[in-house]
């Protein structure tokens, strides 16, 4: 009978078989794809890393004001003298922020990660996914909030 004292509580409850995605690999696809992205990215490595629901749904909340702070942005950039690089750094500076913010939430749990010694999966798939698909959606959705200016 094995010792209860020796017993690893790191994984309890974690599905293992879904791997996580490093942390700051997240930043790179909310710096190319945005909000959006990011907090899909964000919401199922949460999930991969076994953060509680209440948690998970805080990323979604921060990403939900990540866009409407990016439409904010946009609605006050968007005039004849601003440029368009100007906005799409200050989008992008946004997206970057929120998904620090969400990162914060999922590092306990990358940690507890890191200690099983497990390794992570890769973001290439799903990062660049989400960079296209979900950031043309972003882009389509704050474009669409510039024309209704």
């Amino acid at each position: 009978m094995p010792d209860e004292l020796l017993r690893p509580t790191i994984g309890a409850g974690v599905d293992m078989s879904a791997r996580p995605w490093r942390l700051m690999s997240q930043t790179y696809v909310a710096f190319f794809g945005g909000v959006i992205a990011s907090t899909v990215i964000a919401f199922l490595n949460a999930r991969r890393l076994g953060v509680p629901t209440d948690k998970r749904r805080l990323i979604l909340v921060i990403g939900a004001a990540g866009l409407v702070l990016a439409a904010v942005v946009i609605t006050l950039l968007a005039d004849d003298t601003s440029t368009s690089s100007g906005i799409r750094v200050a989008v992008r500076l946004v997206a970057v922020v929120a998904c620090l913010a969400q990162l914060r939430i999922q590092q306990p749990m990358d940690r507890a990660f890191q200690l099983r010694g497990s390794e992570y999966g890769s973001l290439w798939g799903p990062g660049i996914a989400a960079v296209i698909g979900l950031g043309l959606l972003e882009a389509l959705l704050l474009a669409l909030v510039v024309v209704a200016l």
